[in-house]
């Protein structure tokens, strides 16, 4: 059946599909493609015998024979761990890795991913090698399309962001694309992102030799081995069932794929995870691709929604299809996973892809008459913003995730090393917070959200790739502010944060209002100016709801916190910045510690970390014993802030406490009435002026909103969000968790040496790692720097890459527009030879612009102006 014959008619789809089961068989399971076309339904399976003889008692217990579970088997056990074992239900490969396409590629568009990507190929470049497994590693390159001025922008905005990674990167003209892929019809084409060693690999052959690789070094994998219990015991231990007797493992680790949420359930917990339809074609030999001298990159053409590589003599093309054309296996998630199902592929459905399959015929005309030799239509995992989740989980010792890989090939090999390091070493070797398994709470994130937002993720997998990004669907969440419908009718402009609806910036009349994002400056430009002079000149009220706010109290309370903390703990009655260091003395953590007494703290960390702190601090109180009650207090305690100059006569209209400096100083707190609510006041702002933080009941906060607006009115009270206040907070050199500081740095080098008191005579985690840092010094520092931008920006958002004398030697972290000093700024990683003064320059769309380093912040803190 010719493609461009396909999308005529249903009839005819009928007919395609009629005729792949004759091809299959009468079922389409055994396709010719891909390779392992001999294997039978894992529903035959459950009566073989067991491959080897039973184990009781392991280290760790993988649970899951994909692509990833043989890649955690294989890590852990040529690290050195000595028990390992792999149970698979029915056979390797039997899920999602069987049928993958097997693209691989170094791109990613976030950050620490690409360490992922980037380890996962040169691994598999070498295990041949290793194993004496084949595994099909091609790697002609890939190449991604841009047929809009907006996409090549992104591209550029790509780049900036790539020179400071490893991989090879370039952009590349219309002329480019056409020597690189002779068969394309270019008409449409501006330009492209080329990735010179990405390629694609047989799925199957990998798995294997990930397989090989972990019995050579001494893991052994059990099949067919499916696990029917899960049971965790007093000691943090595991008990596995399985049809064949239990194994007792220190740790288990799901790598169940589409099997990931009902193994999951035997553990008590729901993982947000939903299988996807996802459909590719595979072709007969075409006489255009027969005359090629070598083989094509791999080709994204993103606004066609399709991939495409070449495939022997013939083409390989995978759509995604649109939000409303897609479809989903939420019977799976509601029920379960059909009993037996394994290596089994859907009916193909080529009427869902029939806009894609247009577009590829207009880009490469060689598919008009190209002959379809399979339809491959199988299940692939996706999470709600299709990020897997790697990591432990929380409050659930020894419970351990790998699941979620919307691209597990390519994920597999870096995915783990990520883990088997982590085991090994007591932490992460990078940041990949993303990832973490914690990051959707079940006090927000419902099943219409997971369905709604996996649709969202697969039918808009190619949409173009704003700084700032929102995406709208299975908005809101249950998690709004009580004052979330008062602020949008104020204008307010959402943003999402770990499920909270926080606004960023409000649009008042007269302005552009919504979403309107762009790689220069956008529609807010103006609005976040006024907000920034607002708060500046008068009084600002912002919704600081999403913090994450943990509750620390006990016998051991004080003790407790001493340890997980580099600061000084305050006294009743005061507020303290601390973080929460690795052994490695690597930043885990930001809090901001609040005593209310000698066994009583709140500790409030970013919207982003609540439960990535929270697990932390429950693993160490298990490992010290520690008596200690950690409450999660988050979804109860509401947070609003009010900052500048006028804040103190705003407050001081509402409550009858002594407002002034001496009687309310700089980090003090005080529980007190506000407006007749009882709020926790905070003299803290993270603007850097006056300003307090008060935190009450979450069903308290409309009334409060109101009566501060009505306090606030003869001051010229204005609304302002977190777009005003990251400015504010750059500008006066505050650190952010999450960029200046995070798993990637030391508190040294992030200029945080006045919060580590390693003269504190209580040991605490990462003491000994800091000072050994310190003893040996600095070969990196973090630096403030002005940027030298045009009118309409483009300005620093963070992980731009830095040239000096035409070398890379370092990396923004945030970046924004100072309108206070009036041009573009940010903070950036420089080795330390780079002094205050010296000219380095930042790449922003394509062009090296120039930064002057400073020597500090350019505006001071209200605490240090001294107009307290």
């Amino acid at each position: 059946m010719r493609l461009s014959r396909v999308i005529e008619s249903r009839t005819v789809l009928r007919k395609v599909s009629s005729e792949l089961r004759l091809l299959n068989g009468g079922s389409c399971q055994s396709v010719e493609f891909p390779t392992n076309n001999s294997k039978r339904s894992s529903s035959e399976l459950p009566t073989k015998p067991l491959n080897k003889s039973w184990r009781d008692s392991a280290d760790t217990v993988i649970i899951g024979g994909g692509c990833v579970g043989a890649s955690v088997a294989y890590h852990l056990a040529k690290a050195g761990m000595k028990d390992v074992v792999l149970l698979e239900k029915s056979e390797l490969t039997a899920g999602s890795t069987w049928h993958a396409a097997g693209l691989t590629t170094f791109y990613h568009a976030g950050i620490n991913l690409k360490n992922i990507h980037y380890y996962s190929l040169k691994l598999y470049g070498k295990l041949e090698e290793e194993t004496g497994q084949a595994v099909g590693l091609h790697t002609p390159g890939s190449v991604r399309l841009a047929a809009t001025p907006e996409r090549m922008d992104e591209f550029r905005y790509q780049m900036q962001r790539q020179g400071w990674h490893k991989a090879e990167q370039y952009l590349v003209n219309t002329e480019q694309v056409k020597e690189l892929v002779p068969i394309i019809n270019t008409d449409k084409v501006l330009g492209g992102l080329f990735t010179p060693d990405d390629g694609h690999i047989d799925p199957y052959s990998l798995t294997h030799a990930l397989a090989i690789g972990a019995r050579k070094y001494g893991a052994e994998i059990l099949m067919p081995a499916p696990v029917n219990a899960l049971k965790s015991r007093p000691d943090g231990s595991w008990e596995v069932q399985t049809p064949h007797g239990s194994i007792r493992a220190q740790r288990v680790i799901n790598a169940c794929g589409f099997w990931a949420r009902e193994l999951g359930k035997l553990a008590g917990i729901d993982i947000p995870l939903v299988p996807i339809h996802h459909q590719y074609l595979v072709t007969q030999p075409i006489s255009e691709v027969k005359q090629l001298k070598s083989e094509i990159p791999v080709v994204r053409d993103l606004d066609g929604s399709y991939y495409l590589r070449q495939e022997k003599e013939g083409l390989l093309f995978g759509p995604y299809e649109a939000p409303d054309k897609m479809r989903m296996c939420d019977d799976w998630v509601t029920n379960c996973v059909p009993k037996g199902f394994g290596m089994e592929l859907f009916e193909p459905d080529v009427d869902r892809i029939s806009r894609e399959v247009n577009a590829a015929m207009d880009m490469f005309p060689c598919l008009q008459n190209a002959e379809i030799k399979n339809v491959i239509s199988g299940p692939i995992t996706y999470s709600p913003e299709n990020l897997p989740l790697i990591g432990p989980y929380l409050d659930l010792p020894n419970y351990w995730e790998a699941t979620g890989f919307g691209y597990g090939i390519v994920h597999a090999g870096g995915a783990g090393k990520f883990l088997a390091d982590w085991i090994m070493n007591g932490e992460p070797s990078y940041d990949l917070i993303e990832c973490d398994p914690n990051r959707h709470s079940p006090s927000w994130l419902t099943l219409n959200y997971l369905f709604d937002k996996a649709r969202e993720s697969y039918g808009l997998n190619n949409l173009v790739g704003y700084p700032k990004e929102e995406r709208w669907a299975g908005r809101p969440t249950a998690r709004t502010s009580g004052a979330y419908d008062a602020m949008i009718k104020r204008g307010a402009e959402m943003g999402f944060h770990a499920g909270w609806e926080q606004p960023h910036w409000f649009a008042l009349p007269g302005d552009t209002a919504g979403y309107a994002p762009s790689y220069r400056r956008p529609n807010w430009f103006k609005p976040v100016c006024r907000e920034v002079e607002g708060v500046l000149n008068s009084v600002g009220i912002i919704d600081l709801t999403p913090f994450g706010k943990l509750r620390v109290t006990g016998r051991d309370a004080a003790k407790f916190l001493i340890y997980i903390s580099a600061n000084f703990l305050p006294k009743v009655g005061s507020t303290t910045i601390t973080h929460m260091l690795t052994p490695k003395g690597r930043v885990y953590a930001e809090l901001t510690v609040t005593r209310f007494a000698s066994d009583d703290f709140l500790c409030i960390t970013g919207s982003g970390s609540e439960l990535h702190d929270l697990r932390w601090m429950l693993e160490k109180r298990r490992e010290g014993g520690y008596d200690v009650t950690i409450e999660n207090t988050t979804d109860a305690q509401a947070c609003l802030g009010v900052a500048g100059p006028r804040s103190r006569e705003v407050l001081a209209e509402l409550t009858d406490e002594d407002l002034s400096h001496e009687g309310f100083p700089f980090m003090c707190n005080r529980r007190m009435s506000v407006a007749g609510i009882p709020v926790t006041a905070i003299r803290i702002s993270y603007t850097g002026e006056l300003g307090w933080e008060l935190y009450h009941s979450r069903e308290d906060t409309l009334k409060l909103y109101e009566a501060l607006l009505a306090a606030g009115a003869k001051h010229s009270i204005i609304d302002f969000g977190t777009y005003a206040l990251n400015s504010m907070r750059i500008e006066k050199g505050f650190r952010g968790w999450g960029a200046e500081m995070n798993l990637d740095t030391n508190p040294l080098e992030a200029g945080l040496e006045r919060f580590i008191k390693l003269n504190k005579k209580a040991d605490f985690i990462g003491k000994e790692a800091v000072t050994k840092i310190k003893e040996e010094g600095l070969q990196r520092h973090l630096v403030f720097m002005t940027v030298d931008t045009e009118e309409n920006g483009p300005d620093p958002e963070g992980n731009e890459t830095i040239w000096l004398n035409n070398n890379v030697v370092g990396n923004t972290t945030s970046g924004s527009y100072g309108y206070q000093v009036g041009q573009s700024i940010a903070f950036a990683y420089l080795p330390v030879d780079v002094k205050p003064g010296e000219t380095v320059q930042v790449e922003l769309l394509g062009e090296r612009r120039n930064a002057i380093v400073q020597s500090k912040a350019p505006i001071l803190t209200e605490a240090a102006r001294g107009t307290q």
